[in-house]
């Protein structure tokens, strides 16, 4: 079996479970179990269909980090709300309450979970991809992960975002045929196209394909800045580029995942747990109703 490093972003797929599992299965005190349920589901079809050798759970220990706030305060600010504690992630609190258990779930399986202070998962996942020596799969719904696959080096995306049950293998290919741009210069075309769904507001009056056509004219952001500085744009593109001057000042350090971080992968192999461990993970599926979904993700990390 060829070496395959899988990368799951780990928020990303338990709100996909928590909203696609009915929540009709409970704990025995009565609490919501379906996106614990549903992720080990997901964790049970992405070991089979994949067949990683090394599995990582990459965490958000800051959803929203300080640093790219400090840059852009509208980043991720619509799915803020105010509470007792202060500001905080807009989240159902039945979700809310399974995250203990889902990282117990996880870590029941032989599953690492990897995050870093003051970052997202995706910069976790942006060190680690960039790091690695074997082959990377990268699964999210997240299309800014984008940004990370290199055919080259064998990284590619299991996109999410259609559901599970139509997952889509994102490659070079894939990039060049969805947006007309390299995965190289996603981050570039994110920037300039704005993503209201992280609270970025783009350069105004550039759609994707006019920051395709931008890019593929002028290769990167700082080309395309250049180009309207130098007047080798029109008056009206270069007027939109003058007035988004402060945005595009700071953003591409906050679109961009950071590759650098001082951490690195586990090293743990996919594997059967010893029958103790497997014990265990019997016994926390039994005591939070967990169902035949524990025992389908022990059997397919131990058939991997």
């Amino acid at each position: 079996m060829t070496d395959r490093l899988m990368l799951l972003d780990t928020a990303s797929l338990y709100f996909r479970a928590f909203y696609g599992v009915p929540d009709r299965a409970k704990a025995p005190d009565g609490s919501s179990v379906n996106a614990v349920r549903g992720l080990l589901d997901i964790v049970a079809k992405l070991v089979t269909l994949y067949e990683p050798t090394q599995i990582v759970a990459c965490w958000d220990d800051a959803w929203r980090p300080q640093w790219r706030v400090n840059r852009i305060p509208s980043y991720k600010a619509h799915r803020l709300i105010s509470s007792d504690a202060g500001d905080i992630e807009d989240v159902p609190e039945a979700l809310v309450q399974q995250v203990p258990l889902i990282r117990r779930a996880l870590e029941a399986v032989g599953i690492p979970i990897l995050g870093v202070a003051d970052h997202e998962a995706d910069d976790v996942i942006g060190t680690l991809s960039t790091r690695s020596g074997i082959p990377v799969d990268i699964v999210t719904g997240d299309r800014d992960l984008f940004q990370l696959v290199d055919d080259a080096r064998d990284v590619r995306v299991v996109y999410t975002a259609k559901g599970m049950s139509n997952l889509e293998i994102v490659t070079d290919a894939v990039v060049v045929a969805k947006y007309g741009i390299l995965p190289s210069q996603y981050a570039d075309f994110a920037t300039l196209r704005g993503d209201a769904s992280d609270g970025l507001p783009g350069v105004k009056g550039v759609g994707e394909k006019s920051a395709a056509t931008l890019l593929l004219a002028h290769g990167d952001l700082q080309g395309v800045r250049e180009a309207a500085a130098a007047g080798a744009l029109s008056a009206a593109v270069t007027a939109r580029f003058v007035a988004a001057s402060d945005y595009l000042d700071v953003a591409p350090a906050v679109v961009q995942v950071v590759r650098d971080l001082d951490v690195a992968a586990p090293g743990m192999p996919v594997r059967a747990l010893e029958p103790a461990q497997a014990d265990a993970a019997e016994q926390l599926a039994a005591q939070w109703n967990l169902g035949t979904s524990m025992t389908r993700a022990l059997a397919a990390l131990a058939g991997a």
